[in-house]
């Protein structure tokens, strides 16, 4: 009886076991991806003040979180190296403790302003100084306790990669859970607490799997499973291809994350949907049995890129669904096929954090190339569409159907490309058709590469080189009618866009323009004189009513301080004898707006302008207080705000550099966030009252906007006419709204008013 009872006892005891192992292990890998997924978020909008808001600044930092999770992969893989399963548990939980003692977060000391140029390495040398520890520790967590939980012995622990699905899933949560709920809910600070005693958390639970680790049997099963068992080793062109999977959906990540957060908001917001969609796809192709079969992503790979590439050549940016929609579905379905590929080839559990290794060194690959290299190497995004046709490559080899048709097909491609490439080199009406109709063009090319693989499963070569024609196609046939120079910097790429006849200048940031001049008149001859400010700061615009009422006011010569440069438009609202300063962070900018071959604004009306480089928020803040009688903040990338500029605390630094009668204008026009009630709620906690223009000017087709601009002063008199004006209508803060400050924010709102008011 005795001999029945213990072998069920024991089976009992080990499954309890198990069941313990399973459950910790897993809780484990699950906070431990909690909190690396939300520290860069939470720690980037710490650092977003110091470098004017610029979406570049989570494309670098995504370039420091993809090199240090290399860097705790490889010192995972270092110390499983280790017979000795009390080294690799000791060395962990050392490290884990001395990053522990470096908290809560916060900006190194040492690190004050930024230089003058060199943002990139700045920037990723304070990420290092500031969070490099305990980020490099987390990194480590997940092939770590893969390979601890390999070790323990338990029935699982030959096939442990579904322990990396549950380690995407934290870090899906995460990442959704930052905008939706950590965001618009707590401060900053509130948020770095949270985030400090999950980490005091996430220790104690790995010294829970280290003890569970050590408790085992030293000769598990697992152990030969793992280590004994002469499974083959990956050769080099398999761990090449890793390398490359991994690669391009991790660049394509940060393209697509810079291409949609430029025209709407440097937010966490923006960020993290395209970076949750990278993660679910991790968690997808590493189930056992995944929702979305490869097969299936396969087939629709090539759909997606033809997709992407009619939303090049359309643009779309007017309409902000397609933007964020249609970029990143296919931006979904083109990881998945990677990822998938990947999961599909993951060697045996033995050579695990080997393979780790490599999926993080093709991430560091496509993020230095798509963060660092491709913004020093182009002049314009061009990351973008070298990465989406570099996708097509990811495919895996095909068995080609019809192979005496598709034989002719390199043939075929090359008379197409000199028929459709041919007529850029002339002018006339065919190269006007394929200008107006580049849409239809080099989208058809697209689906044709499309329907090379679902019909004749072509090889990913022709598949790539077809993709590649129909994007070089977009570049040749441009969107913007007339001459095009761009000029990229940190904070974007900047095209000024001479109109046919060069009648105007236009400067565009993204698809916003921030600034035009008229170079001829409607009869063809050159403007001479004094240029007449356009766009948002004509005379009847709401800038150019606010500047003239304060200039009534006031009966004298102003002192007015002007942030954000663009195209120098208001250099000529400045009248004799009055002192305008300039303030900007782009120094690009400002030599393209100086360049009298683009505009002469400055050098017309202010040839003498110097203006102070940096962050507004620092340099301004060195002004000397009650020195100007209007403060203009115009400071924009694209049509993406830099939050820093328009909270409680920036209103104060503006409200104490104001003469004792003097008045703060801000542009807020924005086609995605509702930002009148952010000004007037900032302006209302720094005891100031607020007037808002937003008249349409009914003449856009001069290259004169409408406007939505809000003034704010200590007194109705201080604003002069504008306080009776029926333009102007005084607004009180909103007590609904939660008011923006240096420790909170929320884009999420201010996007779902913009589009419950029908904007």
């Amino acid at each position: 009886m005795d001999s029945i009872v213990q072998p069920a006892a024991t089976e009992q005891a080990s499954s309890s076991r198990n069941r313990l192992l399973l459950t910790v292990y897993t809780a484990a890998i699950f906070v431990s991806a909690l909190l690396l997924f939300s520290v860069q978020p939470l720690f980037t909008k710490m650092v977003l003040p110091r470098l004017g808001g610029s979406p570049a600044v989570w494309s670098v930092a995504m370039v420091f979180f993809q090199s240090l999770l290399l860097a705790g992969y490889a010192y995972a893989h270092l110390l499983m190296q280790a017979r000795n399963r009390i080294i690799p548990v000791a060395v962990h939980l050392v490290l884990l403790i001395a990053a522990f003692a470096t908290l809560p977060l916060g900006i190194a000391s040492a690190y004050g302003e930024p230089p003058a140029s060199g943002y990139a390495f700045w920037l990723l040398g304070l990420f290092v100084v500031s969070i490099g520890l305990p980020f490099f520790a987390l990194a480590a967590n997940n092939p770590l306790l893969q390979a601890w939980f390999v070790r323990t012995g338990h029935p699982a622990g030959h096939d442990p990669y579904f322990l990396y699905a549950s380690s995407n899933i934290g870090s899906f949560l995460a990442l959704l859970s930052y905008p939706f709920l950590l965001e618009p809910m707590f401060t900053l600070h509130a948020q770095n607490r949270f985030w400090t005693a999950g980490y005091g958390l996430l220790i104690l639970l790995i010294g829970a799997c280290g003890v569970l680790l050590l408790r085992s049997p030293k000769l598990a099963v697992a152990d030969a499973r793992t280590e004994d068992v002469n499974a083959p080793a990956p050769s080099l062109v398999t761990r090449l291809r890793w390398i490359f999977l991994a690669a391009v959906p991790s660049g394509l990540l940060i393209a697509v994350t810079a291409h949609i957060s430029t025209d709407v908001a440097a937010a966490p917001l923006l960020w993290v949907l395209p970076l949750s969609l990278y993660l679910l796809t991790w968690v997808v192709v590493f189930q056992s049995r995944p929702l979305l079969p490869h097969k299936w992503m396969l087939m629709l790979q090539p759909v997606a890129i033809a997709g992407v590439v009619f939303l090049l050549a359309f643009g779309g940016e007017q309409n902000l669904l397609l933007t964020l929609g249609g970029h990143q579905l296919c931006f979904f379905v083109i990881a998945m096929a990677c990822h998938g590929e990947l999961a599909r080839t993951r060697p045996a559990a033995k050579y695990l954090t080997g393979f780790y290794v490599a999926l993080s060194f093709g991430g560091m690959v496509g993020g230095l190339f798509a963060g660092l290299v491709a913004p020093f190497t182009f002049s314009w995004i061009a990351e973008y569409p070298i990465l989406i046709a570099l996708a097509a490559l990811c495919r895996p080899s095909a068995n080609e159907r019809l192979a005496g048709i598709v034989k002719w097909y390199w043939l075929a491609l090359a008379a197409l490309a000199v028929a459709l490439i041919a007529p850029s080199t002339t002018t006339g009406n065919l190269s006007t058709w394929f200008e107006d109709h580049r849409v239809w063009v080099a989208g058809s090319v697209g689906v044709l590469a499309a329907l090379l693989t679902l019909a004749l499963n072509a090889g990913r070569w022709k598949i790539f080189a077809t993709v590649a024609l129909a994007l070089a196609l977009i570049r040749i046939y441009p969107a913007d009618e007339g001459r095009v120079t761009t000029v990229r910097s940190f904070f974007g790429v900047h095209k000024i866009v001479e109109t046919p006849g060069g009648y105007f200048h236009v400067l565009m940031h993204g698809t916003t323009i921030h600034g035009a001049e008229r170079f001829r008149n409607n009869d063809g001859t050159p403007v001479t004189g004094r240029p007449e400010p356009i766009t948002y700061y004509h005379k009847d615009g709401g800038i150019g009513q606010a500047v003239t009422a304060i200039r009534e006011r006031k009966g004298a010569p102003l002192k007015v301080a002007a942030i954000g440069v663009g195209s120098g438009t208001l250099a000529c609202a400045a009248e004799r004898g009055e002192d305008w300063k300039f303030f900007e962070i782009d120094q690009s900018m400002v030599d393209a707006a100086r360049d009298p071959k683009n505009f002469r604004y400055i050098s017309s009306c202010l040839p003498d302008l110097k203006p102070v480089i940096g962050d507004a928020r620092l340099t301004f803040a060195k002004e000397p207080d009650g020195a100007y009688d209007l403060i203009i903040v115009d400071a924009y990338s694209s049509d993406a705000i830099p939050i820093h500029l328009a909270t409680e605390e920036a209103m104060k630094i503006y409200k104490d550099k104001l003469a004792p009668h003097g008045a703060v204008v801000m542009h807020v026009s924005n086609r995605h966030l509702d930002l009148e009630t952010v000004v007037v709620g900032i302006a209302d906690a720094n005891d100031l009252k607020s007037w808002v223009f937003n008249e349409d000017s009914g003449r856009d087709s001069d290259y004169i906007f409408s406007t939505d601009v809000v003034i704010s002063a200590r007194e109705e008199e201080d604003v002069g006419k504008l306080a009776a004006s029926k333009s102007w209508e005084q607004t009180e803060a909103d007590d609904r709204v939660r008011v923006w400050t240096d420790d909170y924010s929320n884009i999420l709102g201010a996007l779902y008013r913009r589009l419950r008011d029908g904007e």
